[in-house]
């Protein structure tokens, strides 16, 4: 399948939410535990912050908030599809820090698991770069180590690690020390 890459509209939240709701329990349940990532995704993806943060992406030169949608629809033309938020597969998020603008963060990058394999993360991760290219020298991502699926996209896309330490996320027992990579890759 082919997908479209758009800036997301404000009215995309609750979808990006959803999204970001999947993508978690799947990658994370086994060891951060299913009620903490429900717990981060209502504390981390409130709707009207994400809104705020949509907003701000379209505003600002050097960030970007996009969403994925199916390029073919059954019933509906590709306008039609393209243009409904709730039919948003995947989501992404990045800018310039502003404390250091040679580099770009990337937050947020996620798709539906029931997507996951099919180009969603990596035509999401192309329009990123191409985005911030003239505004960075290169992209820094931060993944939790025991996160097999992003450690592995994230490599296969040209990202070097850089530096691992610890997380601030509790495991979902509640003792020991998650790790988290940090990625580099120049734009």
């Amino acid at each position: 399948m082919d997908w479209t890459i758009r800036q997301a509209p404000p009215s995309a939240a609750a979808t990006i939410r959803e999204i970001a709701r999947e993508s978690w329990h799947a990658a994370y349940d086994e060891f951060l535990g299913a009620s903490q990532v429900d717990r981060m995704i209502d504390d981390w993806y409130e709707l009207d912050e994400l809104e705020s943060d949509i907003e701000n992406a379209a505003d600002q030169a050097g960030a970007s908030f996009l969403v994925a949608v199916p390029s073919e629809g059954d019933d509906a033309t590709s306008d039609e599809r393209a243009g409904n938020a709730a039919a948003a597969v995947g989501f992404a998020h990045a800018g310039v820090d502003p404390d250091e603008p040679d580099t770009a963060h990337l937050p947020r990058l996620y798709a539906r698991p029931d997507v996951w394999g099919e180009g969603v993360g990596t035509v999401l991760m192309d329009r990123v770069e191409v985005d911030l290219r003239s505004y960075s020298e290169r992209l820094r991502l931060t993944v939790l180590a025991d996160n097999e699926v992003g450690v592995s996209f994230y490599e296969s896309r040209g990202f070097e690690q850089v530096e691992t330490r610890s997380s601030d996320l509790e495991s979902v027992d509640g003792e020991g020390v998650l790790e988290e990579h940090i990625y580099e890759k120049p734009l």
